[in-house]
């Protein structure tokens, strides 16, 4: 969990790492170490004696906090989210636009925006955050660890809320390209909606028969050899829209892992990227009313 926004958290900034916070919930344990272990298996009660030895786990007022601390309901602890072990990203973000309200950074496939199961500093938002010194630095937005291209990222919470609303009210264009197989008989460009819900694998999305809740444009860019670059305009944004509507046309995008079938995890092979790319990104700034335009340099 990320720390709060609404106070400053009691540890820093660490390698582009931001503290991490819980609540002490209901409960009866003899002492703080005891409760930990119980309830963070994945950490062990070595790695939690030695981070709290180095100061490294504290209370909402920065008080270092004991393994025998006394458990006390509703206390809220900051550490910082550590792993043994993380496999470095051979690819390099870029910073393609910052001012005092935003970061708009155009990330390589395989990197994820956030940090999430195996990768903590391996993230687009920690390496934005280590190399740009901002601790206050949030995505508006997401692209899978599987898709390259635009990410934009608010650095000011005076001015996150009006950026944020730009999204909620779908005033944000997207633009993506895509390699897939060719799809005869179509006139292009045309509009693909269908109902998607949560699939039956985890992290996987499934088309059902019901009212549309997804909605992408697709056009044709060009022909490369046996596959064709698609130019996409999502008009809804739900988990691997893109992916699923492709897979759906009888066109996967070449290297989904996913889609129409989901293939056993390959783990740290970078070596097939997924052909999907961010291309740009459009929006009315809501603070000076002129017309955003940032599109990635990267190439599929």
């Amino acid at each position: 969990m990320a720390g709060p926004k609404w106070e400053k958290a009691p540890l820093p900034m660490r390698d582009g790492v931001t503290p991490s916070y819980l609540w002490l919930p209901e409960g009866d344990w003899p002492d703080l170490i005891t409760f930990m272990v119980a309830n963070y298996p994945a950490v062990t009660e070595a790695q939690w004696r030695d981070r709290m030895a180095r100061g490294d786990v504290v209370d909402a007022k920065g008080t270092p906090l004991r393994p025998e601390s006394p458990y006390k309901r509703n206390l809220r602890i900051f550490y910082y989210r550590e792993l043994e072990h993380e496999t470095p990203i051979p690819f390099e973000e870029e910073v393609l636009y910052q001012d005092e309200h935003i970061v708009v950074a155009d990330k390589p496939h395989f990197l994820p925006t956030i940090p999430t199961g195996r990768f903590v500093k391996e993230t687009l938002l920690v390496r934005l955050r280590r190399r740009l010194g901002i601790e206050d630095l949030v995505p508006i937005h997401r692209l899978d660890r599987e898709t390259a291209g635009v990410v934009v990222f608010s650095c000011n919470a005076a001015s996150r809320g009006a950026y944020q609303s730009l999204f909620q009210k779908r005033l944000v264009q997207k633009e993506y390209e895509a390699l897939a197989g060719p799809l005869p008989g179509r006139a292009f460009p045309f509009s693909y909606a269908s109902r998607m819900v949560e699939g039956d694998k985890f992290f996987t999305m499934k088309e059902v028969p019901g009212e549309p809740n997804s909605e992408t444009m697709i056009d044709v860019i060009e022909a490369r050899g046996e596959h064709v670059l698609y130019r996409l305009w999502p008009h809804t944004g739900r988990q691997h829209q893109l992916r699923v509507h492709l897979a759906a046309l009888g066109i996967p995008i070449v290297n989904d892992a996913f889609y129409p079938v989901a293939l056993p995890c390959k783990q740290d092979d970078v070596s097939q990227p997924l052909k999907l790319l961010a291309r740009a990104i459009g929006f009315p700034d809501p603070l000076t009313g002129e017309w955003r335009y940032f599109e990635s340099r990267r190439q599929l």
